[in-house]
């Protein structure tokens, strides 16, 4: 394969104008054979996997202990209202609104350019700015499924003696987790392909692999091309996953 990427080469040099099947192998061995090209596709895809996870840990974590707090606050009793649950209330609803009111790359550039400015650690600032996004729709999608379990279902929890925590951890959470995979999934979805905006502080990631390539090769369609094929691999293999769960929730269901 060399030497014949060495002809085609040549002939490209002395103005020969090659066919499609010429130019198509001489495309595809530049941008993936040569100089192991390749390698660097499968490094940006375990950059992106990595920076993705994280961020998506993070935003669980955060997401779950905001909407812990605002059930909380919305479930209390009218006259047993804790000043403390209203204050942290207050600044879960200031965050949630603030991070899903601007757009996703102005907090990048925000805690690459101001808050992280000396940091050489993109993986760090970029997972951390992915998972503080993520963590503002994750409250949501998590608030929403535990707001939609039957009211009825706590105050017979708290009827047999249980604590709040007690009756959200055995009755209520389990019934919520069957109803938020599918969003959850979606905001997976949503957090990989946005891990591409990591390319703009310098992260080599998928994208920036990709761009890096571009610059070497001068060739940008089939790159992007390919790409955005990895995306689509990557996204369509997490879409079966999370049916996977579904199906598997909805058996258990009926049994």
């Amino acid at each position: 394969m060399a030497a014949q990427y060495e002809l085609l080469k040549e002939l490209l040099n002395s103005g020969t104008t090659l066919n499609f099947e010429q130019e198509f192998f001489f495309k595809f061995y530049q941008a993936f054979i040569l100089k192991d090209r390749w390698l660097q596709y499968i490094n940006g895809v375990g950059t992106t996997l990595l920076v993705t996870a994280i961020a998506l840990a993070l935003g669980i974590v955060l997401g779950s202990v905001v909407a812990l707090v605002r059930v909380a606050h919305d479930q209390q009793r009218p006259g047993h209202k804790n000043p403390v649950l209203g204050f942290f209330n207050i600044i879960c609803e200031i965050y949630t609104t603030i991070i899903r009111g601007t757009p996703m790359m102005v907090q990048l550039l925000i805690m690459s350019m101001v808050i992280f400015a000396n940091s050489r650690n993109f993986t760090m600032v970029g997972a951390l700015a992915l998972g503080i996004n993520s963590g503002a729709y994750v409250s949501e999608i998590i608030r929403g499924g535990l707001m939609a379990v039957d009211p009825g279902q706590m105050e017979a929890g708290r009827s047999l003696g249980m604590t709040w925590v007690q009756t959200m951890r055995y009755i209520i959470v389990p019934q919520a987790f069957k109803r938020v995979i599918p969003p959850l999934g979606n905001e997976f979805i949503a957090l990989l392909k946005d891990s591409s905006l990591v390319s703009v502080i310098g992260f080599e990631e998928l994208t920036r692999r990709g761009q890096l390539i571009i610059a070497k090769t001068y060739g940008s369609l089939e790159i992007w091309i390919s790409v955005a094929v990895i995306y689509l691999a990557m996204t369509l293999t997490i879409s079966r996953f999370v049916a996977y769960l579904e199906r598997r929730y909805k058996t258990d269901d009926r049994h």
